[in-house]
């Protein structure tokens, strides 16, 4: 069974068609999406309309899609103090999402348990401890081991952090950072997501980097009008950093 699984896609919808192009081309049956559908991208409706439809799709909140779904000025401030463009964001997003799908990424669930083909798969956004933990690159595997410890899956996806990257363990877990469909945070800017295919008790993974229309995605974040909104475009264009 060939499976999709995609994360941080944070409304970037030409990203989001490019990458469903190459998921029918390689006939994946179902998509794991690990959250961030909305937040400091060109088009969070469409993206959270999309999704919605999907009915071959598990979907689970990511941290941003918790800040919308539940949010508060005193977030906002928080937020302010640390990434001050993100809490523009947030507040320009929760203008012009409507409250269903406001509602909708307030009760997606934190994490999702799944037994595939008999290997027991978790989806996570940051870690099993955390929304908000990264696992990144080139970490030492004790320290991914102390954030993996107390879950009894095989194979762990994760997302959050939109730089891909993948961990074993001395007790043969596998960690898989998917990377981020709308907002990659590398010197590659293309889409980023992974196919799993699962077969006879194990699997195989494969990241794939699609290019798509990033002049056309960085033109309509920048009619979002908000400020700190040319940062956002700019980061679709060549992005260098987490955030802005």
């Amino acid at each position: 069974m060939k499976i999709a699984i995609v994360s941080d896609i944070h409304a970037n919808y030409p990203a989001l068609e490019a990458v469903m192009e190459d998921i029918k081309k390689h006939a994946c049956e179902k998509v794991f999406c690990l959250g961030d559908l909305a937040m400091a991208g060109p088009q969070p409706r469409m993206v959270i309309d999309f999704i919605r439809r999907q009915t071959n799709w598990i979907v689970i909140q990511g941290n941003t899609d918790k800040l919308i779904g539940d949010f508060s000025r005193e977030t906002v401030d928080k937020l302010r103090s640390v990434f001050p463009v993100m809490a523009n964001a947030l507040l320009d997003d929760v203008l012009i999402i409507e409250d269903d799908k406001k509602d909708y990424l307030k009760n997606l669930p934190v994490q999702k348990k799944l037994n595939i083909e008999g290997v027991k798969v978790l989806l996570v956004h940051g870690s099993p401890r955390r929304n908000n933990e990264d696992i990144l690159p080139n970490m030492p595997i004790a320290e991914v081991e102390n954030i993996v410890e107390g879950t009894d899956a095989d194979l762990i996806f994760c997302g959050h952090t939109h730089v891909p990257c993948g961990y074993q363990t001395n007790k043969k877990q596998t960690i898989v950072n998917v990377g981020s469909v709308g907002r990659p945070m590398t010197s590659e800017p293309k889409a980023c997501y992974v196919i799993a295919n699962f077969e006879n008790g194990g699997f195989s993974i494969e990241h794939r980097l699609i290019d798509y229309d990033r002049e056309t995605a960085a033109s309509i974040m920048l009619a979002r009008n908000f400020d700190g909104v040319d940062k956002l475009a700019e980061m679709i264009m060549h992005p260098t950093q987490r955030h802005a």
